[in-house]
């Protein structure tokens, strides 16, 4: 009995399983999973360049025979939709696995999304652990159902169920030997005179589907004292049991399709069903589907972000349990870019010439908030380049700010690049700043094209971004110091100067990937209080009660930064 995460424990289910080819993008919550696996013995494992590709990379190795696993985060899954609705009616070869890693209360997403409605849509049958016990076991069983019924099976999971560490039982790896690949183009190629009938295969296969998960063994019924009924799956089972002792709970364990006949018996055997989920309405409509009455809570459920035993309590009308009130006098915490940050002087002049700033996902977002206050948008993967350009189509003719659109190494390579390739051959104009720090920094600093660092650091081919952009037929590229804040600040208004499309690369490796450290500085006698270093951001820097600069020797790593903006040089090396 060892502890695990539930990444841990897909990781560890799908390696049982005989998986042997793992494919994934990096994305909070799931990174974790696909970096475990890559540890196993017997597998090969990358990071592709966007989630789409990592299942089509799945689709063509399933299809040749072998287990796959695919991990991705629930926005990744929107990118991925169109090979995944395809491969629901292509079927498998090999067993595959999908992991999408829901995040209720969006502590590293843009948005709260339930990734249910992409099973239910595709028609893909969807696992739902409760813990990272059933994680392994629903991920390593998962590999027969896919094979069982010729179709992709997804896995969800949420932050709480892939960050939580609780006991497993691992198990021996069982060789699945890859099965022989076949021609077979009826099967494999979805053009109309052949998608037509792999569609009647689909709901031949809903058919069965629906007829196994009445008995399937992931559904439990946990009997209860009382006379309530409870629906929930994943987290917020934890959550209900603890809240609700005495109800009767329904656990899901499949979330799509559901047992309908089930349902309707557990239903009968209790006064009243109510559903508990965190975040979306897709089980409530989905349990109401089946034919069972759903009563609503006493009081309802929050309607966004995560649940807990307390809110689950309170939904039903029950007393809070005896808890000590929250400290309402500590001091704020807001996020900020790390001391040394390579895009920190970037954002500082961004601010200062008024741009537009279109931004992109990634820890530079954090140049959106006070007090760099430097990012106008941020929407999804690659929409700083296409939104630059939108705004410059709907300001051309008019007297306007800058437009500059800043995205990071890895998510250019995601969707950034084919952003600007549109913008490129529409003759577009504006200014695409490129924050190359050499690694994927906000999910855990993995590799991706541009660094050249594979997963397993296999040998690979390290692409040159100035070459690429200038492939496209952009003129205007250069590579800048981002540390040089005189170089910024000419970089960038040369740039935006110019009617035609301009490229900057910043490139400086992120402060975590080498950690070097020079002496702190210290602020002099000879400061004035003048606070322009203060607006820089950085956590080292702060203010006494007089209103003079404060270093913090224990956070400042000596970069040198705040030194180009104090025009008194009151900030000196110890």
């Amino acid at each position: 009995m060892e502890l695990m995460s539930g990444n841990e424990a897909i990781a560890q289910g799908a390696w049982e399983a005989g998986c042997t080819i793992g494919v994934a993008y990096p994305g909070t919550p799931s990174t974790e999973t696909l970096e475990a696996f890559a540890k196993k013995e017997g597998v090969y494992a990358e990071w592709c360049v966007n989630e789409k590709v990592a299942v089509e990379v799945g689709i063509g190795a399933s299809a040749a025979g072998a287990r796959v696993l695919v991990t991705m985060k629930h926005v990744g899954v929107n990118v991925a939709a169109d090979p995944l609705f395809t491969a629901a009616y292509t079927g498998v070869g090999g067993g595959m696995v999908i992991l999408a890693a829901d995040d209720p209360g969006m502590y590293s997403s843009q948005n709260e999304q339930d990734s249910h409605y992409y099973a239910q849509a595709a028609a893909i049958p969807c696992l739902d652990p409760a813990d990272s016990a059933e994680a392994l076991r629903f991920t390593r069983e998962a590999y027969d159902i896919s094979e069982r019924f010729d179709v992709p099976v997804i896995i969800r999971s949420s932050v709480r169920i892939s960050h939580t560490k609780t006991p497993v039982e691992a198990g021996e790896r069982a060789e699945a030997p890859a099965r022989p690949y076949e021609k077979n183009p009826a099967k494999w190629v979805m053009m109309p005179a052949f998608a037509k009938p792999r569609r009647l295969v689909q709901l031949d296969r809903i058919d069965k589907l629906r007829q196994w998960v009445e008995t399937c063994p992931y559904n439990e019924v946990i009997e209860g004292k009382g006379t309530v009924g409870v629906v929930c799956a994943g987290a917020a089972y934890q959550h209900v049991a603890e809240a609700l002792p005495d109800a009767s709970i329904f656990k899901l364990g499949v979330t799509w399709p559901l047992p309908a006949a089930a349902l309707r018996d557990f239903a009968d055997s209790v006064e009243a069903v109510y559903v508990v989920e965190e975040g979306s309405e897709y089980l409530k409509d989905a349990v109401r589907a089946c034919g069972v009455p759903v009563s609503d809570t006493p009081c309802p459920l929050p309607r966004a972000g995560e649940l807990s035993p307390g809110l689950v309590r309170a939904a039903f009308g029950l007393e809070q349990p005896s808890h000590a009130p929250a400290a309402t006098d500590l001091p704020g915490r807001p996020p900020a870019l790390c001391p040394g940050c390579p895009h920190r002087l970037v954002f500082k002049e961004l601010s200062r010439m008024r741009a537009i700033v279109t931004g992109d996902i990634g820890c530079y977002t954090l140049g959106a908030l006070p007090p760099l206050s430097a990012m106008d948008t941020t929407v999804d993967m690659g929409a700083s380049v296409s939104m630059a350009h939108g705004f410059e189509l709907a300001l051309a003719g008019t007297e306007h700010r800058p437009i500059v659109a800043v995205i990071g190494d890895s998510t250019f390579a995601h969707s950034g690049l084919s952003s600007l390739i549109s913008t490129v051959y529409n003759r577009g104009a504006g200014t695409v700043c490129v924050l190359d720090n050499r690694t994927t920094a906000m999910t855990g600093r993995q590799g991706n094209p541009f660094n050249g660092v594979t997963l397993q650091n296999r040998p690979s081919r390290e692409l040159n971004i100035e070459a690429v952009v200038a492939a496209l037929g952009v003129e205007d590229v250069r590579v800048v110091d981002p540390n040089d804040a005189a170089a910024v600040r000419r970089a960038l208004k040369e740039a935006t100067g110019s009617d035609d499309i301009s490229v900057i690369v910043f490139r400086s490796p992120c402060v975590l990937l080498e950690r070097h450290v020079e002496p702190p500085l210290f602020v002099s006698g000879s400061c004035t209080a003048c606070g322009a270093c203060v607006t820089l951001g950085c956590p080292a820097l702060g203010r006494d009660e007089t209103g003079r600069a404060l270093i913090d020797p224990a956070l400042c790593i000596g970069c040198g930064h705040c030194t180009q903006y104090c025009r008194f040089d009151a900030i000196v090396q110890e």
